[in-house]
């Protein structure tokens, strides 16, 4: 299951500054450098979706699109949830593998210094207000 996580960490950093043609670059040497296995097939497919869920923000029902990137305690929590779901052994390896990207995301926004932003992905402070 070795995944290269510089390059996993990179792709992260590029979907939170919405900077989609260079997060599929990184996301296609992500899938490059994968072994064909189950569990990164399913890696891999929650690392997609993140992309479609980011590059698409006008779904609200979507999860990534609704994080608060800068509340740590929610995304610590999340990564505990998600490494439950990982350990859980009645989950197949492509479903280990789902979370366990999950699990990631959670951990390196966590570690990141996001501004708050409000839902269209924007920092707050920096809407326009009508009068």
């Amino acid at each position: 299951m070795p995944i290269a996580h510089a390059l996993v960490t990179r792709y992260f950093q590029l979907m939170v500054s919405r900077q989609f043609t260079e997060a599929e670059r990184e996301l296609e040497r992500v899938k490059q450098k994968m072994q064909k296995t189950e569990w990164n097939r399913g890696y891999f497919r929650a690392l997609y979706g993140m992309y479609l869920s980011r590059k698409n923000s006008t779904d609200d029902y979507a999860f990534f699109s609704k994080l608060d990137f800068s509340d740590k305690v929610s995304l610590n929590a999340y990564r505990k949830e998600f490494l439950t779901h990982m350990g859980n052994g009645l989950h197949g390896d492509f479903d280990r593998g789902y979370f366990s990207a999950w699990a990631d995301c959670m951990r390196i926004l966590a570690r990141m210094d996001i501004p708050s932003s409000t839902p269209n992905g924007k920092p707050i402070g920096t809407e326009k207000i009508e009068t």
